[in-house]
């Protein structure tokens, strides 16, 4: 709905079916005789309505004030489908409803989704290009390559976290552990002997930080992609699993993976008798993965604030929650203040993980 419309539908219903339509239709349907009688015995609202009307344009302008008056290009530096590719899909219609303009959602998948970040970087800073981050490429790939191309950091305006999730340690039901103080015991016994499935970068780092803070010795053992390495564990060739739960579900209703533990800050309402993994002995342990929307660095500041303020609007919206709820993610709408110090952060607690753990780092 236009900003006018929705300003004309804030009056009482029959004024308001007057007034949508536009300017030109207020006298005609004064004029007519089931609105002439509502004028007649209402005439307050009508009047009030009339007034305030004037005001319409002026509201719809400081709506749309910083907003791109443009097409809008949202890149996703993944491949179709997945948690970024989703974000995407899910807001670019709202938006593209809000500014009147289309909103084109394009793909430019590469390895960690560096080709894809790195355009967004450098593209004109004007809100007409904007990038769907998550906490892999806009924190761990800092350091995880030696040389990074790009700054999560400097290079960016992060606008507003979208969503965000824990990860799932699972386990084989042949192990001998039930959550992860039961674990570390059992990784003590037989140190070395207990493989953990890699299938990308962030579930390594949040297993290396479970190896570090429990002192135990488990080993890596990388996949290519995460269904191999469910695959993997199920077939007791690794059997342990780091991963968000929506690859998890199946597996673990049939009873085919245990739930050991989640690595978020509370418990997850898909598995609320699984512990975090902090409340299993590992005090502070957080890691989460997170999904938001970015525009390349010296974007104005009232296009980023007008951007972060109608995304929120947008996330807070029945449907959008029930999409990313559905599939086990939680619904944030930060401000770009907030995203930019959540990305800071991770981005300097990641750093200290994969350097102190001894993470292999990319060329």
């Amino acid at each position: 709905m236009s900003a006018f419309g929705m300003c004309a539908a804030s009056y009482p219903k029959p004024v308001a079916r007057c007034l949508a339509p536009g300017w030109h239709n207020v006298r005609t349907c004064y004029n007519r005789g089931g609105s002439h009688m509502f004028a007649q015995r209402h005439p307050a609202p009508v009047l009030v309505a009339l007034a305030g009307l004037a005001l319409c344009p002026a509201m719809a302008l400081g709506q749309a004030a910083g907003l791109p008056a443009k097409q809008v290009r949202i890149v996703v530096p993944n491949a179709a489908a997945g948690p970024n590719d989703l974000v995407a899909r899910v807001i670019g219609p709202k938006l593209s409803e809000t500014i009147g303009q289309a909103v084109v959602v394009e793909n430019r998948p590469s390895p960690n989704g560096v080709t894809g970040s790195e355009y967004v970087a450098r593209a004109v800073p004007d809100g007409t290009v904007l990038a769907v981050g998550n906490s892999g490429t806009h924190a761990v790939n800092a350091t995880l390559y030696k040389n990074p191309t790009y700054d999560p950091v400097k290079d960016f305006t992060a606008i507003s976290e979208v969503i965000f999730g824990s990860l799932v340690l699972v386990a084989h039901p042949s192990v001998k552990a039930n959550n992860v103080r039961e674990l570390i015991a059992e990784a003590r016994r037989v140190p070395g002997k207990l493989n953990i499935a890699v299938a990308g970068a962030t579930g390594e780092i949040a297993g290396n930080l479970i190896k570090m803070q429990g002192r135990i010795d488990l080993t890596n053992i990388p996949y290519k992609g995460g269904t191999p390495a469910v695959a993997a564990v199920m077939a007791n060739e690794s059997q342990l699993l780091l991963t968000l739960y929506s690859s998890l579900k199946g597996p673990i209703d049939s009873g085919k993976l245990k739930p050991i533990g989640v690595t978020g800050a509370r418990r997850i309402p898909q598995l609320p008798n699984t512990p975090t993994v902090a409340e299993s002995g590992l005090e502070g342990y957080e890691v989460e993965f997170w999904v938001g929307v970015f525009a390349p660095a010296k974007t104005p500041p009232a296009t980023v604030q007008a951007l972060g303020r109608e995304i929120a609007r947008i996330v807070s919206l029945p449907d959008v929650k029930e999409r990313f709820t559905t599939v086990s993610f939680e619904v944030v709408g930060s401000t770009p203040e907030q995203f930019s110090e959540r990305v800071r952060r991770d981005t300097e607690k990641y750093r200290k993980i994969i350097l102190e753990s001894a993470m292999q780092q990319l060329d």
